[in-house]
């Protein structure tokens, strides 16, 4: 029982910490959609999804491998960080470099249109990382919270100053992202006293190689993500132009909402999966996976019934039409949801090669159907192929658990829920709707809590039983 609460206090913690700001980021897209023009968040989104590219390729992906071993006692935490800092500064050299010499020769155009913002946002996002996994590892959550509380407060606050007030525009945009990162970067450092961790001595070499041995595996994972959850945006602008991906990309943030809490529990998660991995964890895992899994779809089939109310709300009339993709991206959220679950197990055992080959097969994969699925039907192919990608990432790593240890689970029933899904946002996407359509939609909801009628009446037994106690 301890190690579930130890995991809700974890979420607890990470739920306050992340839910208001992270639905005042969601409640600011008006702002943005209605302040910039589809071409400049087009450029804004490709900025940012190469600087996801080429994050965890220059660091080596070293952020991962700090929290990992810093949450294992048998190695000294001063000389995990100081591994971690000695990448980080190469890789922020190694950054400076290339945007030198994309300057000199416009390999990529767009990049060289503000070069400066694009070294600050690596700069104060890598550091960013390193500080949170660094936290996470000595089991700092509570201050890993405050941070994110310090940096969505600074973005949203400098937004609005300078996008409404100062009208600066997509400089504006930039230059309150970047900042944000600032400030959460201040905060840690003042609070984990980092300079009293910073050693220049020499250096832990076998360390370094068992420390980079594990984190090289899990970057080519990262790079496997950066291409399941942006090549498509690429691929959008190279067919498509960059107003299209403008709009396809704003279309992310009704996904957002459920990617919202995947992302609260997988903080969470990853530091319980290493805790607990033993011999005898298959029954926590087994419980952890349904409970999610049951979330993650009863939500997605709710957010999918709403889809065009909320876009409508939300979006600027240049950008209604990203309700059409969002469906079936808020369903690649609840395969990468469970993915990331699975990889919590992967990297508690360390088992960083499985990690990261399984997300490069579906990355390939999605290449492929990116780019012929964009040709057939547009933007919404993208998003298709992206949900099918995480489809195939998920039965990989479900296979390869399995063969580790018995998972319980209800591996039917979950696929037809699935279907269900698939289902209702084709229905959504291409049924000319009228009350008829609603209803219909309606139905596909009661389908999805029907099927997990079970898990929901234990789980609201358990809350009731627990409530009489007290």
């Amino acid at each position: 029982m301890e190690k579930y609460k130890y995991l809700l206090k974890n979420v607890g913690i990470m739920t306050l910490a992340s839910f208001g700001t992270k639905i005042l980021s969601f409640l600011m897209v008006p702002l943005y959609t209605n302040i910039l023009s589809t071409e400049a968040y087009g450029t804004y989104d490709i900025y940012q999804t190469t600087l996801f590219l080429i994050v965890p390729v220059l660091s080596l992906n070293i952020a991962d491998g700090i929290m990992r071993f810093s949450l294992d006692e048998t190695y000294d935490k001063r000389e995990v960080f100081m591994v971690g800092v000695r990448r980080y500064i190469a890789a922020c050299v190694l950054c400076i470099l290339l945007v030198g010499v994309n300057q000199c020769f416009s390999i990529i155009k767009t990049l060289t249109l503000y070069p400066q913002f694009f070294v600050l946002y690596f700069v104060t996002s890598l550091m960013s990382d390193v500080f949170n996994n660094y936290a996470r590892g000595i089991e700092k959550v509570s201050d890993v919270a405050i941070g994110g509380i310090i940096g969505s407060v600074s973005m949203l606050t400098l937004n609005v100053l300078f996008l409404l007030v100062f009208k600066w525009g997509l400089v504006g945009y930039f230059v309150a992202n970047c900042l944000s990162f600032a400030s959460t970067d201040l905060y840690l450092l003042i609070k984990l006293k980092i300079w009293k961790v910073i050693s220049w001595k020499p250096e832990n070499r076998p360390l370094k190689k068992e420390m980079v041995a594990y984190s090289v595996p899990m970057g080519l994972g990262n790079i496997g993500w950066w291409i399941n959850n942006v090549s498509d945006r690429y691929i959008v602008t190279w067919i498509c132009g960059l107003a299209a991906n403008g709009v396809y990309s704003v279309a992310y943030k009704i996904p957002s909402l459920l990617s919202m809490f995947q992302q609260i529990f997988n903080q969470a998660w990853t530091i319980s999966a290493v805790k607990e991995y033993d011999q005898d964890s298959s029954e926590f895992y087994s419980t952890i996976y349904k409970a999610y899994n049951m979330c993650m779809v009863i939500t997605c089939a709710g957010l999918i019934l709403f889809d065009k109310v909320i876009a409508k709300i939300l979006f600027g009339t240049d950008f209604y039409e990203a309700w059409k993709y969002a469906p079936f991206l808020m369903i690649s959220v609840v395969f990468g949801a469970l993915v990331q679950l699975l990889g919590g197990i992967f990297s508690a055992a360390k088992e960083s090669k499985a990690f990261g080959n399984t997300i490069l097969i579906g990355a390939a994969a999605n290449t492929v159907m990116n780019v012929a699925f964009v040709y057939a039907c547009g933007p919404l192919g993208a998003a298709i192929a992206t949900s099918l990608s995480y489809m195939l990432i998920w039965v990989l790593r479900l296979y390869k658990v399995t063969r580790q240890m018995k998972l319980d689970i209800s591996l039917i029933r979950d696929a037809l829920s699935y279907v269900l899904l698939y289902l209702q946002a084709t229905l959504l996407v291409f049924y000319s709707y009228n009350w008829s359509g609603y209803l219909i939609q309606i139905g596909f909801v009661v389908a999805v809590f029907v099927l997990y009628f079970k898990e929901l009446t234990g789980v609201a037994r358990k809350v009731l039983s627990r409530v009489k106690s007290r």
